[in-house]
């Protein structure tokens, strides 16, 4: 019997054997930098520095009482890097998963929170009726 670090014999098939213990891991897709390596580090992960000046923005507004808009930048920050990872090859750390995960995730948290953002009491921006309809039936007496 062969070992896993045994090769196949000179006239038998290969066969691929993986290690038993992984020691590193691939970069996402577009994880490269967005930036050519000679540009500082801030102008290299642009695309994260967007979204998280976004996103800090909006935690301040939220902070300083203004709900609405402050959650309404956060959602627009998420719903920015869906499009940013969809649109550009290289995005640096913006790059999680794959492509296509980041870009569901992103979308589908960003879309997530500007809607609960415009939904917010008082004088909601959006209504959606059947909400108030479900409200009363999971909380019926």
């Amino acid at each position: 019997m062969r070992t896993q670090t045994e090769s196949a014999p000179a006239g038998g098939p290969r066969k691929r054997r993986f290690p038993l213990f992984t020691k590193d891991t691939a970069r996402p897709e577009g994880g490269g930098r967005a930036a050519p390596g000679d540009a500082p580090a801030p102008a290299r992960q642009w695309p994260m520095l967007v979204v998280l000046s976004l996103v800090g923005l909006g935690l301040l507004l939220t902070a300083f009482d203004l709900v609405r808009v402050g959650t309404l930048l956060i959602g627009l920050a998420l719903l920015t890097s869906a499009v940013l990872r969809w649109m550009l090859p290289g995005v640096g750390m913006l790059a999680v998963r794959s492509r296509f995960t980041d870009i569901v995730t992103y979308g589908i948290l960003g879309l997530a929170i500007t809607l609960l953002a415009l939904m917010v009491q008082p004088k909601p921006l959006l209504v959606i009726p059947f909400l108030k309809d479900a409200l009363h039936f999971t909380v019926s007496k």
